[in-house]
């Protein structure tokens, strides 16, 4: 007999055993019929709802030439949905140039809640983001490239460009001299306090613009927010010492984007330009920037049963524990093989796995075939990048794993099914039904059901105002943090259920 025998680590021991034990759990999870198709019946009931959901959408509009289909939403230079509605008192810049103008004064209406029903409630006011200034674009047709330094109703001065991009200047919200140039593809905005001192709020660059472009004066005004609808407001603007470098003619009014009521012929909101003395008076309404709601069905709407969907993953996640523990195969007394706290860690790496695998399944046939049913049908679809598109498919299926495993750290915590089933249930369903309904939003900031936020397909950005609400497809939280928030629950409650039965061996 050979007296010496091989070395073997602990640690390595350790890794060999959990191997085992991952494997073990692995097979009790697969043998079990009900298990199996509970996960079954998640996947089938979110992407049924979903596709139930994009067969049923029919998007119709009202135009000039009566009802039909929506148009596509206007896309901006990177492909994003825009929103490009404004008044313009502009002329043809051939070459290099600029202009300098003063915003003397700036007010607007803004449309409230009507206190009598069927009247009207019109006060005087602008909205945070009305904005009047300084602009020149490649031409009128919209959704071309553009560049503007303006000032706003409530964010100082800015400079904006291609809908997308904002840059802040000075925190002024008095009367400013504002200064616009152009050399060549570049474009630089400027700011003054008194017309002599002036201070660059930025540069860019727009590749490609023509020899002449269009430079000149322009107000707009976004809707006001009011709960979870969005207003009639429009913004006056009162431009005077205009000095044109380089422009040449006659001033040329346009009311850019303008809508027309049923007739086709009137003008629904129009803007307007008012000329007194050396004052040019100019009124418009609408917004340059990105779209929001306006920008098309929506890609996370293919989610939306994605609640339900949850409530088998959750009961086979509690009873993936409680069940053993009835069975006394996980024991609280005298240490014993298995460790109870390394099997608790087992059962939630197979069941959190298993919960990823569905939920990925589930968003990576309902979004794309959802996007494309209503695409057949004719349905404007806000614009979705790849990126977006996996975050949303990928980020679900996250979801679905960290709520599987909170669920099997509430059943090792509580030790009873309906108690814990209950717990899950309420922690990560209901707060998003009631968010759902428009009853208390703010759950979505500090229960579990903030990881919804991760399926959240229409971007944000800092210069556009929204409301924190799921009609528009929106969350308190940003998609990651969301996320971030129910992986801490399942983490915390995983954590506490492991530290309870390590303490009581």
């Amino acid at each position: 007999m050979n007296p010496f025998r091989p070395y073997r680590s602990s640690r390595r021991v350790e890794r060999d055993g959990f191997s085992r034990m991952l494997r073990a759990e692995w097979t009790t999870f697969r043998t079990g019929r009900g298990r199996v198709l509970a996960m079954a019946f998640s996947v089938l009931v979110t992407v049924s709802l979903g596709l139930l959901i994009a067969g049923g959408v029919r998007s119709t509009c009202v135009t000039g030439k009566g009802e039909g289909p929506c148009p596509a939403p206007l896309l901006g230079p990177d492909g994003t949905a825009v929103r490009d509605k404004y008044y313009f008192v502009h002329q043809p810049l051939k070459g290099n140039g600029g202009i300098t103008a003063r915003v003397s004064d700036m007010t607007g209406q803004i449309r409230l809640p009507d206190a009598v029903p069927g009247v009207r409630n019109v006060t005087e006011g602008v909205v945070p983001w009305a904005k009047a200034g300084l602009l020149v674009r490649q031409s009128l047709k919209q959704g071309t490239p553009y560049a503007a330094v303006m000032l706003t109703g409530d964010h100082g001065v800015r400079m904006q460009y291609n809908y997308i991009h904002d840059v802040a200047g000075g925190p002024h919200n008095g009367p400013q001299w504002l200064r616009l140039t152009r050399s060549g593809d570049t474009i630089s905005g400027y700011e003054s306090d008194d017309g002599k001192t002036w201070t660059e709020v930025s540069t860019v660059k727009l590749t490609g613009l023509p020899e002449t472009v269009e430079i000149g004066l322009f107000a707009t005004s976004p809707g006001a927010l009011w709960d979870m609808a969005q207003a009639f407001a429009q913004a006056t603007a009162t431009f005077d010492q205009i000095t044109p470098r380089g422009a040449n003619g006659s001033w040329r009014r346009d009311d850019v984007g303008v809508s027309m009521e049923s007739d086709g012929t009137t003008p629904h909101h129009p803007g307007g330009v008012v000329e007194s003395g050396d004052k040019l008076i100019v009124t418009g309404g609408g917004d340059i920037g990105p779209a929001t709601v306006e920008g098309g069905v929506r890609a996370d709407l293919m989610l939306i049963g994605g609640a339900v969907g949850l409530i088998p993953v959750l009961m086979v996640a509690v009873m993936f524990f409680t069940r053993e523990h009835r069975r006394g195969l996980i024991r609280t007394g005298p240490p014993v093989a298995p460790h109870p706290a390394r099997l608790l860690v087992a059962k939630a790496a197979v069941v959190g796995a298993v919960a990823f695998v569905a939920g990925l399944v589930t968003s990576g046939v309902v979004v794309p075939v959802g996007l494309a049913m209503l695409r057949a049908n004719q349905n404007p679809i806000q614009p979705i990048t790849l990126a977006t598109e996996s975050r949303v498919i990928v980020g679900y299926a996250a979801l679905t794993a960290a709520a599987a495993v909170l669920a099997l750290g509430l059943a090792a915590l509580v030790k009873r099914t309906v108690v814990a089933v209950g717990l899950a249930i309420a922690l990560v369903v209901v707060p998003y039904l009631l968010a759902t309904a428009g009853v208390a939003p703010w759950l979505l900031t500090i229960t579990p059901a903030a990881g919804f936020a991760i399926t959240q397909s229409v971007p944000t950005f800092a210069h556009v105002d929204v409301g924190p609400s799921l009609v528009g497809g929106y969350y308190p939280l940003t998609p990651w943090a969301g996320l971030g928030v129910t992986c801490g629950y399942a983490a915390l409650a995983l954590g506490a259920a492991i530290a309870v039965h390590r303490t009581s061996l």
